[in-house]
Parts: structure tokens; C-alpha cells; sequence
């Protein structure tokens, strides 16, 4: 009772700074905080560029239970925020129930595709295919003839990853033995640092010198873990190759931060539908810059290019594990 009278104070005082104001985009960050140093950091990052540019105010909340979404929902609707943009498939239930209540506000779903709603933009993402990408680059980088995934929570999303990495990394090396795990089943598993660490050494235990963590807050501790060990780690939405310099190979960069960025830029006017960002849309992608370039060769780097082109041309068909629930080059 005390958390949830806590957390419905939390909305509430959302909803009273929101009063004073018209209009103004609000951003409904997902658990994990703001500062996960990956997916919510991402569309911080956007929704920090637009402010910086216009000199506007966005409204935000983090939510830090799932009964805060619905709530955090009808607040700003009701507030008059537009559009309202969330983060993560975990609000799409909370949508449903809110959104048609709302007709006259726009509201943004990032990592949603499914939802029957005339006012709803959602904007999913080709994982796969950038995830394809970074697995090359691990099997490249790889001198044991193993690499590491290490998700999240054990979700379609998450399995999405896993199997564009595999296949970039057996299309390198056929025979390269990828080992994959999932964090947990409960959100929980995306801010886990601790269990994430103790995957990473039990994935190294089985040969794995590269490690690509696609679990929110959780990969902080996989990267951590990887550096320490003195193996190579591959981070995921955000660039991450700041955090341990030489150590982390590449960062899978799921623009996150554009789609946020270009829905406050359209306001009110933002386009509704359902979206996908892939390699052709530069909404996925390989990170690049002076932390790993000692790490990355010229031969690695033109591989990248040319497969880059070869996806959005169609001459690689990279498998969605959506298609049929299944990944040709991992089993999990």
C-alpha cells in the first residue's frame, strides 16, 4: 500500500508540473531509469537534442513499477502533453486501454508494431540486421572459435538479436560455436548487472572471448565483466564503447534517439502508423570511433561495408527470428 500510495504521488506531482503547460511532448522512460546507459539512454539522448536546439521543455517520468504506466499515460494525456512518447513493448497493454480515451493526442510507441489505434505511431526496429553486422565483427575478432550472446528478458525482441548475430557470425566462420543466454523472464532481467556478470564468466568458462549483451542496464555489468576478464565485449542501442576504451569491440546502435528526436520535432503533427528502422533507414548500425578503432582492421571494417550494402540491396537475407519463431543459427 505505502509503494503504491509512493507511486501514484509520483504521477501525480508528474501531472501538477504538467498543468502549467500546453502541448509539450512528454517521454515515459521504461524500467531501468533514464541513465541505463542503453535503450532509455538513447531516447534521452534525442529527446535531449530536441530541447537543446528549440529551447523547449519536455515533460518525463521513469517509471519504476508497471502500474506507473497507465497511470503516467492518462496524466499526461490529461495534461494536455503532445505527443506522449514511450519507451519499450512493456507499455503496450497500458496504450490499449488509454489511447483511444485520448482521441486528440498523439502518442509514440518505440519497440511497438501491433497496436489498432488511429493516434498511435509505432516505431519498430531491424535488430536483426545490425545485429548481423556486430557478429561478423565477433567472429572476426575471435581467436577461440566461440562467441557469447547475452540477453535480457527471454522475449521474441531479444531473440531477434541473438539470431542476426549468429548468422553474421557463421557467416563468417560456419563452424564458430555461439553461446547464448537469457537474463530472466520477469522485466527484472533488464537491470541486473550482477547476474549479467556471472553469465559473462560462465560463457567465458565455455571458450567465449567476444560477448554481445542486449539487456538494458544488465549489459553494464557483461561489458564490466568482459573488460575485467580481459575478453571483448559487443554493447547494444547506445554507443557503448566509452565505457571500457580498447575493450568493447563495437556497440549495435539502435537509433532510438532519432525516432525520439523527429517525434518531438513533428509535435502534434507527428505521423502515425506503423514504422520499421533498418539499415536502410540508418535506424540500426555498427559504431565506429577512437575507442575501438585500434580494435577494428581494415579488413573487418570493408566486411561491414559490403554486407551493410548487401542487406539493404538484398543479396544477404538476414532471417528474422519473428517469421517463424525460430532462428536457423541458434537455438535457444
Amino acid at each position: 500500500m505505502t509503494l503504491m500510495k509512493s507511486l501514484m504521488g509520483a504521477a501525480a506531482a508528474v501531472a501538477m508540473s504538467a498543468g502549467a503547460v500546453l502541448a509539450e511532448p512528454a517521454v515515459i522512460f521504461d524500467l531501468g531509469g533514464k541513465f541505463d546507459k542503453s535503450f532509455n539512454e538513447a531516447a534521452h539522448n534525442g529527446a535531449q537534442r530536441w530541447a537543446n536546439e528549440t529551447g523547449g521543455k519536455y515533460l518525463e517520468i521513469e517509471i519504476q513499477a508497471e502500474p506507473q504506466r497507465e497511470q503516467a499515460l492518462r496524466r499526461f494525456a490529461e495534461s494536455g502533453a503532445n505527443p506522449i512518447i514511450t519507451m519499450g513493448f512493456g507499455i503496450a497493454d497500458a496504450l490499449t486501454a488509454v489511447a483511444s480515451d485520448y482521441p486528440d493526442t498523439k502518442f509514440v510507441a518505440v519497440d511497438v508494431t501491433w497496436l489498432d489505434a488511429p493516434n498511435i505511431r509505432q516505431i519498430g526496429f531491424a535488430e536483426h540486421e545490425g545485429s548481423y553486422l556486430v557478429g561478423m565483427m565477433a567472429a572476426m575478432a575471435s581467436e577461440s572459435g566461440t562467441v557469447g550472446f547475452i540477453g535480457g528478458m527471454d522475449i521474441p525482441l531479444i531473440r531477434h538479436f541473438g539470431c542476426g548475430y549468429a548468422q553474421g557470425a557463421k557467416a563468417v566462420n560456419p563452424d564458430i560455436n555461439v553461446v547464448a543466454n537469457m537474463t530472466g523472464t520477469t522485466p527484472a532481467a533488464w537491470n541486473d548487472p550482477v547476474k549479467g556478470s556471472e553469465l559473462t564468466k560462465a560463457q567465458i568458462s565455455q571458450g567465449a572471448d567476444v560477448i554481445y549483451a542486449a539487456a538494458g542496464g544488465t549489459g553494464v555489468g557483461v561489458l564490466q565483466t568482459a573488460a575485467d576478464e580481459g575478453i571483448l565485449s559487443i554493447g547494444v542501442d547506445s554507443n557503448q564503447n566509452h565505457l571500457h576504451p580498447g575493450k568493447v569491440l563495437t556497440s549495435m546502435l539502435k537509433r532510438v534517439d532519432v525516432a525520439v528526436y523527429e517525434a518531438m520535432k513533428a509535435g502534434d503533427n507527428v505521423e502515425t502508423g506503423v514504422f520499421t528502422m533498418g539499415l536502410a533507414e540508418e535506424g540500426v548500425g555498427v559504431a565506429m570511433d577512437d575507442n575501438n578503432k585500434e580494435l577494428v582492421s581494415v579488413r573487418m571494417s570493408d566486411a561491414v561495408d559490403e554486407a551493410r550494402k548487401g542487406i539493404i540491396n538484398g543479396d544477404i537475407n538476414v532471417v528474422s527470428y519473428y517469421e517463424n519463431d525460430s532462428c536457423p543459427a541458434l537455438q535457444f
